[in-house]
């Protein structure tokens, strides 16, 4: 037997991966305060981490991984944020994961992995592959 989500649970979630989706650091941050989980995560298996990685906000990836939300945590398609910053191109993303630990190497595909395939030899560097 299922029980049915509460409306007023799924709305404030709702809520809450728009404001990641919009880089809404300030609100992130509080919502996290109050007790919201530090690593939600969606239908997809998508954190809030790996939302705000992805839509390339910095600062609301930083307010996250300051909270406890795990670098490395993968989506149900096995992607990491540090893949989808390195997919979006998004540098500051790329940089705030790296300074929280993000493995290069976590992930299906991998940063790395990512890196190759579009030819981003600087990031390859950076990750210290080849």
């Amino acid at each position: 037997m299922s029980e049915t989500p509460d409306p007023e649970v799924v709305e404030l979630a709702t809520k809450v991966f728009d404001l990641a989706r919009h880089g809404e650091a300030d609100a992130l941050a509080a919502y996290v305060d109050a007790g919201v989980p530090a690593n939600l995560t969606n239908d997809r298996g998508d954190s809030l981490l790996m939302l705000a990685a992805y839509h390339g906000h910095a600062a609301a990836v930083t307010a996250l991984v300051g909270r406890g939300a795990d670098p490395d945590r993968a989506n149900d398609r096995g992607q990491t944020p540090l893949a989808g910053a390195v997919f979006k191109g998004e540098d500051a993303v790329i940089a705030a994961l790296l300074s929280a630990g993000a493995d290069p190497a976590a992930g299906t595909p991998s940063a790395v992995d990512t890196a190759r395939m579009f030819g981003k030899a600087d990031l390859l560097e950076l990750f210290g592959a080849r």
